[in-house]
């Protein structure tokens, strides 16, 4: 008969994230593991949500106008995995994610656009927030009325650390991004190089934890060769991940957990953001970099998926011609924003705001893909909306009713 589950590592809401041993904030190789687990043990780990409780469960959306983007993503770890070794295959399967008990809620946020913004920054400028409460697999929110649904539970980051080279290799080629694109494109962030305000560095301290701050990259991006931000919704209860081992133990974190979210998590605080506790199943494939011809992320998804018929999505398509009419050459982001707009003015005809409508494309569950990359000038994206998660028909054929779906808390510039 199979014993308990063991807590690798538990969390607290009491005591802030930074001084908690067992949460870091930056990718380093060598930031001290917290722990070992065994080859084929099965672990319950605590995770708060990726501010580091900034946010709260009220009706304003000042809290995220002010969040401190420096102290994210408070991630649990990292773990020594016993017998893993550079060029391994470090097998993540997860087994069950759940809410605590005593926190049964979420978030969803629009960034200001002067604070880290989102994909529709230029057209939603302003800090919105929309918050969630949980009913066993089902999330509904006071601030978008009209919606229902079970949430596809999953961790935004999981990765291992990187080695001292592929750590260099990341700071280089993201310094050489920031400066070709200083003039080309000023004032824009197009990426986030190591910074040394509020770098938590877990149970680092003196020359270390200064080093660490100094030379870590941020946990912003997913990258290649280890996984971390990824935000892939699939990889939920039941999937299966294998991730490229870099140092010895394979350092493995996790963190950032979601309780639903769309493709593309527009809004970039996008999801249905939560603390909570992640099952997972720990296996190693020794030298399956170089057998299985391995080098980035692969994973298999879980059996546990929401469940709409094909002919139950509203699908918005987008091509490369942006708002004003400008022609880009297959750029399928001005293509996946178009689609992103367009169906948010749809919703708006049926009450809700284009806050409302953007907050909620981001963490409802729905599908963007790439239709068309090949026919020059155009990419072709879709966004299919499902319309089940709706208590109203918001069908083509539906008659247009405006109804009185509120607001959303929005921030003051």
């Amino acid at each position: 008969m199979p014993g308990k589950i063991r807590t690798a590592q538990t969390v607290s809401f009491d005591v802030p994230a930074a001084e908690q041993p067992g949460l870091h904030n930056r990718w380093h190789p060598d930031i001290p593991s917290i722990g070992t687990i065994k080859r084929g043990e099965t672990v319950k780990i605590e995770c708060l949500d990726w501010t580091g409780g900034q946010i709260g469960n009220n009706d304003s959306a000042d809290d995220v106008r002010d969040v401190d983007l420096t102290k994210i993503h408070y991630l649990t770890g990292p773990f020594d995995i016993q017998g893993a070794e550079p060029g391994d295959l470090l097998v993540v399967n997860i087994t069950d994610i759940q809410p605590f008990d005593h926190a049964p809620w979420g978030f969803t946020g629009v960034f200001d656009r002067n604070n880290g913004g989102g994909f529709l920054d230029r057209h939603y400028p302003r800090a919105a927030k929309a918050i969630w409460d949980f009913d066993g697999i089902y999330c509904s929110s006071r601030h978008i009325p009209g919606v229902r649904f079970a949430g596809l539970i999953h961790p935004g980051i999981l990765g291992c650390a990187p080695s001292a080279d592929v750590l260099a290799q990341w700071n280089r080629r993201e310094a050489e991004l920031i400066s070709a694109c200083a003039q080309s494109m000023p004032g824009q962030i197009v990426a986030q190089p190591p910074n040394e305000a509020n770098a938590h560095a877990g149970q680092a301290d003196g020359d270390l934890r200064a080093r660490i701050a100094r030379e870590g990259a941020r946990t912003i991006p997913g990258r290649p060769e280890h996984g971390g931000n990824v935000d892939i919704n699939n990889i939920s209860r039941g999937s299966t991940t294998y991730l490229p081992v870099h140092v010895p133990g394979a350092k493995f974190s996790v963190g950032d957990l979601h309780f639903s979210q769309g493709d593309g998590e527009i809004s970039f605080c996008g999801a249905i953001e939560m603390a909570g506790v992640i099952t997972i199943r720990f296996d190693l494939i020794k030298n399956g970099m170089k057998e299985r011809a391995i080098a980035s992320p692969v994973f298999r998804p879980g059996d546990v998926q929401q469940l709409f018929g094909p002919s139950r999505y509203l699908t918005f398509e987008g091509f490369s011609v942006d708002e004003a009419g400008k022609q880009h050459f297959l750029d399928a982001t001005v293509a996946y924003r178009q689609a992103c707009l367009r169906a948010i003015e749809y919703l708006k005809q049926f009450g809700y705001s284009g806050e409302q409508a953007y907050l909620l494309l981001s963490c409802a569950p729905i599908k963007g893909s790439i239709a068309g990359i090949v026919d020059v000038p155009n990419a072709c994206t879709t966004l299919g909306l499902p319309m089940d998660v709706f208590q109203f028909d918001i069908s083509v054929e539906a008659e247009r009713v405006k109804r009185d779906l509120g607001a959303c808390p929005v921030a003051a510039e």
